[in-house]
């Protein structure tokens, strides 16, 4: 299903289009006023585009550098080719200590790699511990953002679901309260965690160390309760050294939601006596990434979010339309390499206005690789036909002046004599139903000219 079509039930409540679309562009406005307020923040992009750029240049060796250290430092290192070894990993962790509750801070790549359903088929309990991340938890949906996963959602969805779950006032839709109702029902789950899973925002090669940071605190919580802490994470969240880490704490919760710095920044470099630490390194398609040199910049992304706050299209289609783990502008040029048939419609979802260029804090070159993804689609034959040949078509005839010349013509006249046919004919036109026509100019600029050269 292309993302048009899936972004139409979205797209129908307007109401909630022009709120997503107003909330995303308020927290845009944040972003910038965050950045003016740092003279050197140009300097900061470009070098941590600099540092990521290094770092993909020699990963392999930042990896095992990484692994030497984290192993001298007592943690369990572990390597997934893929979702699937991943999944299996954690699962075979969570046995070995026969666990059956898990608390769970947010991660993204838990989430691409499907890890909850699959805990919960094994008959683990798994909490999201994250407030945004319970929320489409108990209502069953993905998240829909990558740092404000329920941004789709309003209070009163909020209100409505913890009625239904967790037994509050029904109608009571007062953010404090449906807060602390959330707080209440998530201690007793922090206190009965026996392991935590979590993210990792950034990896330290030299140290061994991972970098969790989040506004709420949920995942100190969960790894200082529980006795095993499984850490998952991408293999491009390495950074070379420890002092390479204040230039991205600088930028990304500047990127994401406007603030200086995160509430939290966690440090965890070794087990605690008597726990166990364990990281899991996972690929899943980020190699093969790597190997294509017009999209490896992409390997670069921090998940701050900054492109899906200031995309017209991601604002107004909603994260669900994109049916992919990372939406938006950045997850339209991931999404095509993990399949490139399911997730062919993505890199069209653009304007190619290069706002997304403009606010990614490592300097990706987002709506250019998007551009460039569009012609590895065409010549992969992973566009629809209509398409693929209207664009023949037209490439034809902008490149013929005769043929150019009669199809002016003919539009002239039928702006002439079928203006309500055009902007009515739904099935033919529903971009111009809302739309008025400029009259039809009596002649074209090139006949024009021509009169202009047999006067003279």
């Amino acid at each position: 299903m292309s993302h048009s079509i899936r972004a139409e039930k979205f797209v129908a409540d307007v109401d909630r289009t022009t709120w997503h679309d107003e909330t995303l562009w308020f927290v845009r406005q944040k972003r910038d006023k965050a950045v003016y307020g740092v003279p050197e923040f140009q300097e900061l992009r470009e070098l941590a585009s600099q540092i990521k750029e290094h770092t993909l240049s020699r990963l392999d060796d930042y990896l095992v550098q990484f692994e030497a250290a984290a192993k001298a430092n007592g943690v369990h290192v572990h390597w997934a080719a893929d979702a699937r070894e991943h999944n299996d990993i954690v699962l075979g962790i969570i046995r070995r200590h026969g666990a059956t509750r898990v608390v769970k801070s947010k991660s993204m790549l838990t989430e691409e790699c499907h890890l909850n359903p699959e805990l919960i088929r094994a008959g683990i309990e798994v909490i999201d511990t994250d407030l945004g991340e319970r929320i489409i938890q108990l209502r069953d949906e993905a998240p829909s953002h990558l740092v404000l996963p329920a941004i789709h959602l309003k209070k009163e969805d909020v209100s409505d679901t913890f009625h239904l779950h967790l037994g509050t006032e029904k109608g009571n839709h007062d953010p404090q309260q449906l807060t602390e109702a959330a707080r209440q029902h998530l201690r007793a789950k922090f206190l009965a965690g026996q392991v935590a899973i979590t993210g990792v925002n950034f990896a330290i090669a030299e140290t061994g160390g991972v970098v969790i940071c989040t506004n709420e605190g949920n995942a100190d919580l969960g790894v200082n309760l529980a006795p095993v802490h499984i850490a998952c994470m991408g293999i491009e969240k390495l950074l070379p050294r420890l002092t390479d880490l204040g230039v991205f704490t600088r930028l990304l919760a500047r990127s994401a939601t406007g603030q200086p710095v995160t509430t939290y920044t966690s440090h965890y470099t070794k087990p605690a006596e008597g726990r166990e630490l364990h990281i899991v390194l996972v690929d899943n398609g980020r190699t093969q990434q790597l190997g294509r040199p017009d999209f490896r910049a992409s390997l670069k992304c921090i998940r701050c979010g900054a492109c899906m706050n200031t995309c017209p299209v991601y604002r107004r289609s909603g994260g669900h339309s994109y049916d992919f783990t990372v939406p938006g502008p950045i997850g339209a040029i991931l999404s095509p390499n993990i399949d490139m048939k399911k997730h062919s419609s993505l890199p069209f979802a653009s304007t190619l206005c290069g706002s997304c260029t403009d606010v990614c804090p490592v300097k990706i070159d987002i709506h250019v690789q998007l551009y460039k993804w569009r012609q590895v689609l065409a010549e992969a034959n992973e566009i629809p036909a209509s398409k693929k040949w209207s664009m023949k078509f037209m490439g034809r005839m902008l490149t013929s002046p005769k043929a150019f010349g009669v199809s002016g013509r003919l539009g002239r006249q039928a702006l002439r004599l079928l203006p309500h046919g055009l902007t009515h004919a739904t099935s033919l036109n529903t971009w111009a139903i809302a739309r008025e026509l400029p009259e039809p100019p009596k002649q074209s600029f090139r006949e024009w000219y021509q009169q202009q050269e047999g006067k003279s």
